[in-house]
């Protein structure tokens, strides 16, 4: 019986791989919103990061995102999503997403 192929995929803050399911998927939509993704299923681009304070302190000091998706993301957007994600993991006990 064949092995189930496990998607891997690199957190752009540490550039660490893990499974898909381990990272947070942030997606910039076609309308240009740039907003977290839980389901892994919204069209646009995306950017996968893990879910630590570290990297999430990280990504809101780099200023990364804007890089990534090759726009301008404000302070309030990194804010936002920064606090969607804390609520999120502390909701669901900081498991899995998706």
């Amino acid at each position: 019986m064949k092995t189930k192929k496990i998607p891997m995929r690199m957190c752009v803050i540490c550039h660490t791989s893990k499974p898909k399911k381990e990272l947070v998927r942030i997606v910039r939509g076609v309308d240009g919103e740039i907003s977290l993704d839980l389901t892994g299923r919204l069209n646009g681009r995306g950017a996968y990061i893990c879910p630590s304070d570290d990297c999430m302190t990280k990504m809101c000091n780099s200023k990364r995102l804007g890089k990534i998706f090759e726009t301008e993301v404000s302070d309030e957007v990194y804010s936002q999503l920064a606090d969607r994600l804390a609520t999120y993991l502390n909701e669901n006990g900081g498991g899995t997403i998706g």
